[in-house]
């Protein structure tokens, strides 16, 4: 049987050693943050290699045994081996999951924002609602999530927040959710209970501060500094420690007011400017290319790409690949790997063998 070699176990090996001298230096520590995400990178890459062996060592094992029940056909042998068979088409399953995962940066982190779209103060809970269903969904996979930048909704939710997720292929993963999300229900903010509409958009970018240069002049920057208020009005700084930059030559803006210091503020928000000029120059790209539009689009009726209703039935629906689900609170508590598979599958047109 022919061997396809799609995960190149050597080379990662090479890699992890590679990672492994780099932890030994001794400033290594002297940026604790780019050192956290160096060591996650490469515990989450050591992860994937022993799983690869596993199923490698897996699939031995069962070529043994099919040689075996060749030579002597036993029926207790043969049970044996089809449920080692079926174990290991499930581990093969999950493991074509990250081998859809091949973008330039899709073993990247991810830099995600959510803003309320049309749909008042629904909307802005709604927007609030996704905050919860994405971290969620972060800390189930084991990715650790940092909010920068929280506005919140003048009745309830927000009104858009910015928020990181670390962790290998984040940015793989969450791609698959950019776009306007759809909430159909009974609203909660309506005294007559009747039902509401809202809208709220997703955006993902790459962290691609370490791996790609992206030129920023100072005298391209306005930075001010404001009091910081924290998510919900907690941790309310009494110094003006909070950053908003522009970036004049684009209009780009972002803030950030997660950290204690301004240093540290000044220092999230430029790695902030720094992901959204990227997504600018590939969307330019883009539309060179492939004469597509990256203009914003109004998260509003007739552009959503998944809608969740629940009423007056229950059911999330995915409009881009026709994935569907009933149980739309297991997806507001995180379950979004079906429609994220989905669509890199969709994107995909298919994985090859694994093995």
């Amino acid at each position: 049987m022919k061997q396809w070699c799609v995960f190149d176990l050597a080379s990662k090996k090479l890699e992890i050693n590679t990672l492994e001298a780099e932890s030994m230096a001794e400033d290594f520590w002297s940026d604790n943050r780019k050192a956290q995400a160096h060591m996650q990178y490469m515990d989450a890459l050591r992860q994937e290699v022993l799983t690869w062996e596993a199923l490698e060592t897996q699939l031995n094992d069962l070529h043994g045994f099919a040689e075996l029940l060749e030579e002597e056909p036993d029926t207790e042998m043969q049970k044996e081996v089809a449920q080692l068979l079926v174990s290991a088409e499930q581990e093969v399953a999950k493991l074509q999951f990250s081998l859809m995962l091949s973008g330039e940066h899709d073993q990247k982190n991810a830099i995600i924002s959510i803003h309320a779209g049309s749909g008042g103060v629904d909307a802005a809970d709604w927007a609030n609602m996704l905050l919860r269903m994405y971290l969620r969904w972060s800390d189930t996979h084991k990715f650790s999530t940092e909010i920068y930048d929280y506005n919140a909704g003048e009745e309830a939710g927000v009104k858009s927040v910015t928020v990181e997720i670390t962790g290998r292929y984040a940015y793989g993963y969450l791609r698959s959710e950019i776009g306007t999300h759809r909430l159909i229900r009974l609203s909660p903010f309506d005294a007559a209970h009747r039902r509401h509409t809202s809208f709220a958009k997703v955006e993902v970018m790459p962290d691609i501060e370490d791996t790609i240069e992206i030129s920023i002049r100072p005298e391209d920057l306005d930075i001010d500094t404001y009091r910081s208020t924290g998510a919900g009005g907690q941790h309310v700084n009494k110094t003006d420690s909070a950053v908003r930059m522009r970036h004049i030559p684009s209009g780009i803006v972002v803030t950030c007011q997660n950290e204690r210091s301004q240093i540290q503020n000044r220092e999230v928000a430029l790695k902030l400017l720094k992901a959204r000029l990227y997504e600018l120059e590939v969307k330019k790209r883009a539309e060179e290319n492939a004469k597509l539009k990256g203009e914003f689009v109004q998260a509003d009726f007739g552009t959503q790409i998944r809608t969740v209703t629940v009423h007056p039935y229950t059911i999330v629906k995915d409009h881009r690949t026709n994935t569907e689900a009933s149980d739309t609170n297991g997806y507001l508590d995180g379950n979004v790997d079906p429609f994220i598979l989905a669509y890199l599958q969709s994107q995909a047109g298919g994985v090859g063998s694994a093995v």
